[in-house]
């Protein structure tokens, strides 16, 4: 199989909602523009696109890459929930994995509304969403509240695993106020403010035990990679900035995350673990060779789970983990030094190509105050309800 190294990276500052008059094809242009200009790369040498979004019509990839140019290249929409980002990413690895282009461009884009991210229990239909069955044993587990139906299923995860394992509040506050710290160099970042662990435990209760610092937001922004093959980086010069994707694995719910009756499993534990262990297995590579990790921490509870799915601590010891600083600049991983999605913002579309620009950066020594020293391997885990659990292995060349 062909080697496959993204060569160029580009993102906007995630924002909130409505701050900027600007529209989704507007941001792809301001991310796609940037990660050509990266790499050096025309958009007439792109020859694929694998565009990524969740909330639009059918072709919106297409309005989107045209603001790059009008070459006629296929365009590919993606939509596969919060890791939309990634799995573009993926698609585009595997056409140069596979032989079948030398550049392509992964493009990730969200415009999204004001408020709490809606859907699941109190769609017309519910029937028919996506996330019925998940929802569904939720409520049989827990009595259906008022607050989001995402907020609810992953507090509800961090009620079990307090109730099984004895994390704390606390530790949960600590993964925020250790995102929040994070981005305070990262003028991307939708939010650049830092808290103690008394603010997080302070804030507005959005579903017990999270409070609202505790929650990704609902943001507008794009991210951008191009990707490309080993010959065309040998042509092109481009060895000097060429990060390498070594491992890259997609999995999708079994049968586990019902029949065990957990809201942990619900929310992708079982997805995290299988994409972890197949880039490790087709790698060679593990937990301990890690330098720099951008996870999905859409609620600080899934921070948590995700430690204990990619092996950087057993079962029920990732509250132990964040409390001992493993997690952090001075730690043995530095974890969400972008801000994670709790600070830098979740436009869902942009989310995984956000992460792979933040680790690129890392591995190619431009991250600015926020450089993680000397990282020369990286990993990227990106999920979606419903379900996907991507996650990327990255090494510089």
């Amino acid at each position: 199989m062909n080697k496959v190294y993204v060569v160029g990276v580009g993102m906007t500052k995630f924002e909130k909602p409505e701050t900027r008059q600007w529209r989704y094809f507007d941001m792809a242009r301001e991310a796609g523009g940037a990660a050509l200009a990266d790499a050096g790369v025309g958009y007439e040498q792109i020859e694929q696109v694998a565009a990524g979004y969740v909330f639009g019509p059918s072709t919106c990839g297409q309005r989107a890459a045209y603001e790059l140019g009008l070459t006629g290249v296929p365009v590919y929409n993606v939509n596969n929930n919060c890791a939309t980002g990634s799995t573009a990413l993926m698609m585009a690895a595997q056409w140069i994995r596979g032989g079948l282009n030398e550049c392509v461009l992964a493009l990730g884009f969200e415009q999204m509304k004001k408020g709490s991210l809606g859907g699941g229990m109190n769609n017309d239909d519910f029937a028919a969403s996506p996330l019925a069955r998940q929802y569904t044993l939720m409520a049989e587990l827990h009595p259906f509240e008022a607050s989001p139906p995402t907020a609810q299923i992953f507090g509800n995860a961090a009620r079990e695993h307090m109730e099984r394992y004895g994390t704390t509040a606390e530790q949960l506050a600590m993964v925020a106020a250790k995102n929040h710290r994070h981005s305070v160099h990262n003028p991307n970042a939708q939010f650049q403010d830092e808290y103690t662990v008394q603010d997080v435990l302070e804030a507005r209760e959005i579903h017990r035990p999270l409070t609202k610092l505790q929650c990704s937001p609902t943001s507008d922004g794009a991210g951008a990679a191009v990707v490309a093959s080993e010959r065309f980086v040998d042509e092109h010069n481009l060895a000097d900035q060429a990060v390498e994707i070594i491992a890259q694995a997609m999995t999708t719910d079994t049968a586990e995350a019902f029949d065990t009756r957990s809201c942990i499993d619900l929310v992708g534990r079982p997805m995290s673990r299988d994409a972890a262990r197949k880039v490790y297995d087709a790698s060679g590579l593990g937990p301990d060779d890690l330098d720099v990790i951008e996870l999905h921490d859409c609620f600080s509870i899934n921070e948590l789970i995700t430690y204990e799915a990619l092996g950087l601590c057993g079962e029920g010891e990732g509250g132990k983990l964040v409390a001992a600083g493993a997690t952090t600049y001075g730690g043995r991983w530095v974890v969400n030094p972008s801000g994670g999605l709790i600070s830098k913002g979740h436009p869902l579309g942009a989310t995984g190509l956000a992460q792979c620009a933040e680790i690129s950066w890392h591995l190619r020594g431009k991250a600015g105050m926020r450089q993680v020293g000397g990282a020369r391997v990286g990993l990227a885990h990106n999920i979606g309800l419903g379900g996907a659990a991507v996650v990327t292995l990255f090494r510089r060349v």
